[in-house]
């Protein structure tokens, strides 16, 4: 199948900057916020929408126990505002939960304009979720992550014959990267559209994501098939195709997917994944204008899988609660325990690589499957500024949601995250 003619491609190379996020945003000074000043907040600085709603979990914590947060939150947001007057993207608002292993969502909130429950895209923070449907599928026996992808694919031809879950989605299977792909755009050169061709069904929505993963399965140039598991390449046609082998194994669609591993399990009726990117009017540098509404999303059968997902920050807090508690969500044992683990544990350096490039990611020494990991945290950022997180305890975590970067959602939970550390060492 012919996925797109070259007058096509570079609106699209444009588009796809917006996903980014953690591998190429460079740590700018002005993302830069006074953490300890942060998580001693007066309150002072920024208004938290009444609008936007709270509430707690069931913790046995009031929402005074809370303030220290709220407090560090709204002085970031407005010390970041400050320094950027008359930013094209300001923080509006924003939406945060703070998690507990075992006590479920402690506090859920909206800042400024935003409500607590207000629907986000949340870009790369796609990920873990989308390791964790090919997870259930390992549970259930139906794919083993060490396996060679050729294996599930026989009637695909045999290609990729060395490659594996786990390599595709550590960025370690020797596929284009994101950051290749956007090269083409500046420099969109006969030969580089060439090469890259099979790769950009990924960022058009078009067509289904079984198709798509085929194209980029069957695409045999050399330079877009190197030795996996010698250099970390974050992103890219490798999420994609594994998108696509979980589709085949299962016979379902990825939206059933989703349904049957997070949605019904979990209560998380917001959660769902679309592919934003080939948007007309979208701007490269700029959150998809979609009001907050799902139904002004595009539906499409090949969403982006490493980066489609729209969901609230209370849905996601779920399933965050999940990924401490070893794969539960309340009582229902959605992922195993080990399919957890393996998730969180840094794979990138045991082969020699280097999880870094350099950006919002040199907080992290290593790269899991979906999780970037690090001394005191796990996370799992997304270009909008989608920032969810899991202290090195396992025993709580957060996320902070805005409409703006990954560097600044970074920046947000590294002033907070005192502040939540706090909190829990009083809840104990």
């Amino acid at each position: 199948m012919t996925w797109c003619r070259t007058r096509q491609l570079i609106p699209v190379l444009s588009i796809v900057a917006l996903l980014e996020g953690c591998a190429e945003e460079k740590a700018d000074p002005k993302y830069k916020v006074d953490a300890s000043a942060a998580s001693a907040g007066d309150g002072g600085a920024a208004a938290t929408g009444d609008s936007g709603g709270s509430a707690t979990g069931d913790g046995g914590a009031s929402a005074a126990t809370f303030k220290t947060f709220d407090d560090a939150l709204d002085k970031a947001i407005a010390a970041y505002n400050d320094s950027e007057p008359g930013a094209a993207a300001p923080i509006l608002g924003a939406s945060a939960v703070l998690v507990h292993k075992t006590k479920g969502t402690l506090h859920s909130k909206g800042y400024g304009e935003f409500a607590a429950d207000r629907l986000y895209l949340i870009a790369s923070a796609s990920k873990i979720l989308s390791v964790g449907v090919l997870m259930k599928l390992a549970d259930e026996g139906k794919v083993d992550f060490d396996t060679p992808i050729s294996e599930y694919l026989t009637d695909w031809d045999a290609h990729k014959t060395n490659v594996t879950l786990a390599q595709l989605f550590s960025n370690s299977s020797g596929l284009p990267a994101l950051s290749e792909i956007l090269a083409v755009s500046s420099n969109p050169t006969p030969e580089a559209l060439a090469q890259y061709t099979p790769h950009f069904c990924q960022y058009m929505g078009a067509g289904t994501l079984t198709d798509c993963g085929k194209a980029i399965y069957q695409d045999e140039n050399p330079g877009n098939n190197r030795e996996p598991d010698v250099e970390f390449r974050y992103g890219g046609s490798q999420w994609q195709l594994a998108g696509a082998v979980a589709e085949v194994v299962s016979g379902k669609s990825w939206a059933e997917l989703i349904d049957e591993t997070y949605v019904e399990p979990c209560g998380v009726p917001s959660l769902g994944f679309t592919n934003p990117f080939g948007q007309q009017g979208v701007s490269p540098l700029g959150y998809p204008a979609f009001d907050a509404d799902k139904a002004n999303l595009p539906e499409s059968d090949n969403p982006s899988i490493e980066g489609g997902a729209y969901v609230t920050a209370p849905d996601y807090a779920k399933l965050l609660q999940m990924q401490m508690n070893g794969g539960k969500c309340g009582t229902k044992q959605v992922l195993s325990a080990e399919a957890v683990e393996r998730m969180q544990t840094d794979r990138v350096t045991a082969y020699g690589g280097t999880a870094t490039t350099g950006g919002i990611d040199s907080l992290f020494t290593g790269y899991g499957m979906g999780w970037w990991v690090g001394d005191e945290f796990i996370a799992d950022p997304g270009a909008y500024g989608a920032f969810p997180w899991i202290d090195d305890s396992g025993e709580y975590g957060a996320m902070i949601i805005i409409e703006v970067s990954s560097g600044v959602g970074g920046q947000l939970a590294i002033a907070t995250k005192p502040a939540v550390d706090a909190i829990m060492a009083k809840l104990k």
